[in-house]
């Protein structure tokens, strides 16, 4: 019950903030910025740790330069995703477009479900909007979804379900994903679902050592296996933020037939994917990650 009072509370309070314009939003976004980078210093040695440790190419003051604007795309994050909570169609089309988004309708008019690879890069949370720009001819019976890791907070779980549900997708938890997926599939239904592989894997977790941003670094490769054993197509979501407000999705083939390559491999090609990505525009990743915090020893050759 109390839950329940909380969630509505909370829901409350940022449906008020959302009816707010973004220029007024924004000028949240510079107090938040102020707030977690100057005052709080949420996580700040860990992202200057991460920049130097995957940058050192770069000087200090550079490195500085990518870490400040880090923390203002962060503060950008928050306020855009308390817009979700009323922010119309028309609008987020504007805001997010997607690019290739016809690689997708292709593999779903042949009859073949799709896994999406993408990131914390830009805003994750505007990207289930994908539904707006597809095509989705009547009679066709397709869901798309995304994976998510339920948080511990139920008030603040229930809310970011409610968000990622804005466009018409499903959430499915980690946990449960292949079973819900095998089980769309046993019915006829193709799917499209979202996978954000670049977190640090959990306890058990089945993973791919690789090199990434010059550092030895363990991908979970979960993702892959499921590909592979539901006979999924695979692409990669490649994300820049062309302004403040404003971001560009290109959708990037990665395999039309996972199962056909060798094991790790479709994770060894999203890797170099996302490594891409990330260096052309190093302050749009989530820096505040722990990406690094159990070190992983790379195969000899």
């Amino acid at each position: 019950m109390m839950q329940g009072i909380g969630y509505r509370v909370l829901l409350g309070i940022l449906t008020a903030l959302a009816l707010l314009p973004f220029g007024v939003l924004y000028v949240f976004a510079d107090f938040l910025y102020f707030l977690v980078y100057k005052v709080v210093r949420y996580r700040r040695k860990l992202v200057r740790r991460n920049l130097a440790a995957c940058f050192p190419e770069k000087s200090d003051a550079e490195r500085l330069v990518i870490e400040k604007q880090f923390y203002r795309n962060f503060a950008d994050y928050i306020v855009e995703t308390v817009k979700l909570l009323h922010i119309s169609d028309a609008e987020i089309e504007r805001r997010m477009t997607f690019e290739n988004v016809g690689l997708i309708d292709s593999h779903i008019a042949a009859g073949r479900s799709v896994t999406v690879y993408f990131a914390h890069t830009g805003n994750w949370e505007w990207a289930p909007s994908v539904t707006l720009h597809a095509t989705r001819p009547e009679g066709r019976v397709e869901e798309f979804c995304q994976v998510y890791r339920p948080l511990r907070s139920a008030v603040f779980d229930r809310l970011m379900l409610r968000v990622r549900s804005r466009f018409g997708s499903r959430s499915f938890a980690k946990a449960t994903v292949f079973r819900d997926l095998f089980k769309l599939q046993r019915s006829g239904v193709l799917t499209v679902t979202g996978f954000m592989s670049d977190q640090k894997p959990s306890h058990g977790d089945p993973t791919v050592p690789l090199l990434f941003l010059g550092r030895p670094t363990a991908f979970i490769s979960g993702t892959e296996t499921l590909c592979r054993r539901l006979g999924n197509a695979a692409i990669y979501w490649d994300t820049e933020k062309i302004s403040r407000g404003h971001y560009r999705i290109t959708c990037r083939p990665l395999c039309d037939t996972p199962a056909e390559l060798p094991a790790g491999e479709l994770t060894k090609r999203y890797a170099s994917m996302l490594e891409a990505t990330i260096k052309r525009n190093p302050p749009i990743w989530l820096w505040t990650h722990n990406r690094w915090k159990i070190p992983v020893e790379l195969p000899l050759r």
